[in-house]
């Protein structure tokens, strides 16, 4: 019954480590393939895909972009834009009483004509914020500012070019001391103030941002999709304000033309949050990002509207709960990983179809894509990319595996029941005449006469079934052709062919079978249960092998025993002559061949010359159930058999 029971076992692991231990392999490889940053390219990807497909967001009244574009700069001539106009426009915006104004262009030097009418509007308005460069080449503020009137404008793309999170602060690359903001941190941080928010150290990240109870979740190296990315400073993912529209922008022209009504321009910018910079395609300050949708130029956005979206980002979080980018620590994105590669080798296990396969497989990437689209709407970005890499890895490629053991099985399974059906017909038919017969014969009551006819019609009833088996389940993968020209059966016992191999070898016209004059066979029978076709296989051209050698060999031989003897559990196939034998040491094909059925039976085979003449040919392997407690362990200790036969398994 254990026996049994671990037999089942067995099966059930190995039906599992058909897909399991591929499917373990697969997950290892796609963490390790992450953990190389080769999949940052696709994470990267299905992040901008989801930010781009959210639902289009209402303009953010709060955010205004004044941007200076094509036309206006051929309406005034030249370019840089004159420090004249610039004070002009300082000016002109003040008036409407703005809570914060960003000029997004560096200006560190001066581009005459109204040099000393701009450094006079820097100074006046307080609420203005200009720009430098500290990354990676510097480039200094307008003269004469206060640190706290000054914002870097500096940007960090990733290797494919694209930008997808922002720097809110960093120290100093000449002065590590000091510490710079960037100009969307300044212009939030004026912004709020006004509502009595001030900016604080984050409570669980002390080297956070906070305002109010908003704590700006900081990028590390390893945040999300990223591997070893640069985490200097303070950096935020970015949640890019998806629609046609984002913020108000006007230009320089649009801006003259409504001085006449100061009302419109009053309603604009006031309470506002503007931001000054360059709209013109060929100056070309762009910054390029997938994350927004129904972009022109596709995948450009200026430098000004970049600012804007961090500005609106910091603002919208802080006043209306607007989601800021979050990620999983490595951990749990691990977990989430292995968890849907175990779900793929399951998939892969329970469907029988391919078919349903591939349907249970894309439906499981449909909500796994379902599910990191609703996560990015709420803020939360999960690696969506590697799971569904494991998914179509596990689920689809290797349910082959599968499909495949499914089918051999299913090929066992088939013959397994043939010759459960052949025992069927036979144990209901002869046997039961059989039992009949002896059971007449021990009570004494049949005539000789009768008791001929009943084994007549016993022989006939045998003869139709063995021809009956024979159209029913005799095939070429279940038949041996030996080199007599005999088409074996292989479905018979083997002892009836160990006898037509050994009667139909010595009738092959080789030359030392002619000085024969004793012939001598005897074969055991061994239940098929304990030997597959392939076995039988294997052991008839054994069996031939070691014939044909005496056949070719053996000279002046005179006699040739060949038998099969079973002795607790243990079977010898042995040939044995008193000819001149094969004298090399050497191993050829023939004991190669030997030595492999051996090795598959996992048994011993020996080949051995007896005196000066004859030569032993022997195969011994086990072939009862390993149930050791009917064998005796000391006797099986001291058998030369045994040793081989465990140094074999």
């Amino acid at each position: 019954m254990l026996f049994n029971i671990w037999n089942k076992i067995r099966k059930d692991f190995t039906m599992g480590s058909v897909g399991l231990l591929p499917g373990i392999v697969a997950i290892a490889l796609i963490i390790f393939v992450r953990l190389t940053g080769s999949l940052q390219l696709i994470e990267w990807a299905t992040l901008d895909s989801f930010l781009r497909l959210r639902p289009p967001e209402p303009v953010d009244e709060r955010v205004v972009i004044v941007g200076i574009d094509e036309e206006d700069i051929q309406n005034l001539g030249t370019y840089p834009i004159p420090d004249q106009i610039i004070a002009q426009l300082l000016r002109t915006l003040h008036e409407y009483q703005p809570r914060a104004i960003g000029l997004d262009i560096v200006r560190d030097l001066p581009v005459e004509p109204g040099y000393t009418e701009r450094v006079a509007a820097l100074k006046d308005i307080e609420n203005i914020i200009a720009v430098e460069k500290v990354l990676p080449v510097s480039i200094a503020p307008p003269p004469s500012l206060p640190p706290e009137k000054i914002g870097f404008a500096d940007v960090i793309s990733d290797p494919d070019g694209k930008v997808r999170r922002a720097i809110l602060g960093t120290k100093r690359p000449e002065d590590p001391e000091k510490y710079a903001f960037s100009l969307p941190l300044r212009l939030a941080k004026l912004y709020l103030k006004t509502e009595g928010i001030n900016l604080k150290n984050g409570v669980r990240d002390r080297d956070a941002m906070r305002l109010g109870s908003q704590e700006l979740p900081r990028f590390f190296s390893n945040s999300g999709g990223y591997v070893n990315a640069e985490d200097f400073g303070v950096q935020l993912l970015l949640n890019y304000r998806n629609g046609k529209k984002r913020f108000p922008t006007l230009s320089l022209k649009q801006i003259e033309a409504a001085k006449s009504n100061p009302k419109i321009l009053h309603e604009i910018f006031y309470n506002r949050i503007v931001l000054i910079g360059i709209t013109a395609a060929s100056i070309k300050d762009f910054i390029n990002t997938f994350a927004i949708a129904d972009l022109q130029p596709p995948g450009k956005i200026y430098g000004v509207e970049f600012h804007a979206h961090v500005t609106s980002q910091i603002v919208s979080a802080v006043l209306d709960g607007r989601p800021v980018l979050k990620t999983w620590s490595s951990g749990w994105e691990y977990l989430w990983i292995i968890a849907w590669g175990v779900l793929a080798i399951y998939l892969g296990r329970l469907t029988q179809s391919p078919l349903k396969n591939l349907l249970y497989v894309a439906i499981a990437n449909l909500t796994l894509v379902g599910i990191g689209y609703v996560f990015i709407v709420r803020g939360w970005w999960i690696p969506v990319a590697p799971a569904m890499l494991i998914l179509v890895i596990n689920g689809a490629i290797l349910s082959a595996f599968y499909q495949y053991d499914r089918f051999l099985r299913s090929q066992i399974e088939i013959r397994q029941h043939t010759i459960e059906r052949t025992f069927v017909v036979i144990h209901n038919g002869p046997l039961q005449t059989l039992a009949n017969i002896l059971r007449r014969v021990q009570d004494e009551d049949i005539e000789q006469e009768q008791l001929l006819e009943n084994l007549k019609n016993l022989n006939h009833e045998i003869r139709e079934i063995g021809e009956y088996l024979k159209l029913e389940a005799l095939n070429q993968k279940e038949s041996l052709r030996l080199g007599s020209g005999l088409i074996l059966d292989l479905n018979q016992p083997i002892r009836d062919l160990f006898y037509k191999v050994y009667s139909h070898t010595l009738q092959r016209n080789f030359p030392c079978f002619s000085t024969l004059k004793i012939k001598a066979y005897s074969f055991d029978p061994i239940e098929d249960k304990y030997l597959s076709i392939e076995q039988k296989r294997e052991l008839c051209q054994f069996l031939e092998e070691g014939l044909c050698n005496v056949g070719k060999h053996g000279k002046g031989v005179t006699r040739l025993t060949a038998t099969g003897k079973e002795n607790e559990g243990w079977y010898t196939l042995s040939i044995k002559d008193n000819g001149v034998g094969i004298r090399s040491a050497s191993e050829g094909r023939g004991t190669k061949h030997c030595l492999n059925i051996a090795r598959k039976l996992r048994g011993t085979f020996r080949r051995k010359s007896l005196g000066k003449k004859g030569t032993l040919c022997e195969l011994t392997w086990f072939i009862a159930e390993r149930n050791w407690t009917l064998f005796p362990l000391k006797h099986l200790l001291k058998t030369q058999i045994f040793k081989s036969f465990i140094s074999a398994d």
